[in-house]
């Protein structure tokens, strides 16, 4: 087992109360020690980390679509766990709509064993609530906790019923998993394809209001109370789902909430600016209007918000090229995520970098009590290096992702990814970043 120090860097360790100049050992996959000036045996490979780079505990994305089994047209486990480590994610959770469903522990086990052979970042798979998403009665939760599962959601539907809620959160009790909830009343989005609203309007698109969120947010979050299981509201977009966030924190709700970037950097204004009907900007739930954008800014900025997840939804070339109506819902996210935190949150001032690291490192961790979140010793040598300086022209082509959906190809952004860390191994290193690893 060899020993690697990284020396030199601005370590930001928030669950430690790390901020400042350290070196950090790893020995083998593990953390050995954080402090000033640590000796080093003569074997230990040095690693002079250049000066403005931050060493932070690895990046955690809580809400992935990795796609495999079943469209692998789109994504597999490997295209998107390099996807990930480019984008300076160590581990990444995935989503259960697959074809076949992740409902059992074969499809489950199948997800592992590709995340092993891909051997990049890590993959935490997440089961559905019920079987086949249907929304009729529950999967195996028992089943798909022992096969690896960290969580369970009906994610790109809303569980069906409130007394299947109702049971799902009673049950996951027992195996301290929480229930992720894509919150949708289904009446009133119908079949809306955008927010709501003036643009939506002026385009002829049939509209979803914020309320099909936060309605469905108000049930489970109720719900939670009443069993004391675990929500997390996924993809919040609305402020009223914030509201509804925050009043059941006061009320000892066991709830979280996560957010995209594209939630608070976009709006529906993109729907006609600079391309009308680009289907890049078609997501679920949709970009709202500029007073729900600022709620998502003030969310993540007092402490409301969190998590930060991308949602990142690869679909085919093809798929995208339709009437807008026609179009899936969704965009990636894994490689423009760190870049678009840097530039719209932590230089613009909105929170500090330390902040950064909670939202996409040490909560996410928490809530789904995986390892990671720390550079504590003993603890995993996942690291991600940081350069919030670096400037980025975002490039759809030179994506890791299979796929290029994004509404950001050719954004200028201050802030990038240097190299990213897996069981203290290099799994990514940034050529536009001078650092000899």
């Amino acid at each position: 087992m060899t020993k690697t120090l990284l020396k030199g860097g601005r370590v930001v360790d928030p669950a430690n109360g790390r901020d400042g100049a350290f070196d950090v050992l790893i020995d083998g996959d593990r953390i050995a020690r954080v402090g000033r000036d640590v000796p080093v045996d003569a074997g230990t490979k040095v690693i002079e980390i250049p000066s403005g780079l931050v060493i932070c505990p690895g990046l955690i994305d809580m809400h992935v679509h990795l796609r495999e089994p079943g469209q692998e047209h789109k994504e597999t486990v490997a295209t998107g766990t390099a996807s990930a480590v480019a984008g300076g994610f160590t581990a990444v959770a995935c989503m259960p709509n697959t074809n076949p469903v992740n409902d059992n522990a074969g499809v489950t086990e199948y997800i592992l064993k590709k995340a092993a052979e891909a051997n990049l970042a890590r993959v935490y798979p997440i089961g559905a609530v019920s079987r086949g998403q249907k929304g009729e009665e529950l999967a195996d939760i028992a089943e798909l906790k022992q096969a690896g599962c960290v969580a369970v959601t009906d994610d790109g539907h809303p569980i069906a019923t409130a007394m299947l809620m109702r049971r799902a959160l009673e049950y996951t009790t027992m195996f301290h998993l929480p229930v992720i909830e894509h919150c949708e009343e289904q009446t009133l989005k119908g079949d809306g394809v955008a927010h709501e609203g003036f643009h939506a309007s002026a385009l002829g698109l049939r509209g979803i209001p914020g309320e099909a969120e936060s309605i469905m947010a108000l049930r489970d979050i109720s719900l939670a109370e009443l069993t004391r299981g675990v929500v997390h509201i996924a993809h919040m977009s609305a402020r009223q789902t914030l509201d509804a966030v925050r009043w059941g924190k006061t009320r000892g709700a066991r709830v979280t909430c996560e957010v995209t970037p594209h939630h608070f950097v976009l709006t529906d204004e993109m729907l006609g600016a600079p391309i009308a009907y680009d289907t890049n900007v078609k997501m679920n739930p949709p970009l709202r209007e500029t007073a729900d954008r600022d709620a998502m800014l003030a969310g993540i900025k007092d402490g409301s918000v969190d998590v930060i997840a991308t949602d990142h939804a690869p679909h085919h070339y093809d798929e995208k090229r339709v009437e807008f109506d026609r179009a899936p819902f969704g965009i990636v996210g894994l490689e423009t995520c760190v870049s678009l935190c840097f530039d719209r949150l932590v230089h613009s001032g909105v929170v500090s970098l330390a902040r950064i690291v909670e939202l996409l490192s040490v909560n996410p961790s928490r809530i789904l009590n995986v390892p990671g979140g720390s550079l504590a010793e003993g603890a995993p040598a996942d690291i991600s290096i940081l350069a919030p300086d670096l400037r980025v022209t975002v490039s759809a082509a030179r994506m890791k992702s299979k796929s290029r959906n994004t509404p950001f190809d050719g954004w200028q952004l201050r802030g990038g990814v240097a190299a990213t860390f897996v069981g203290g191994r290099a799994v990514f290193v940034n050529e536009n970043v001078s650092i000899d690893l």
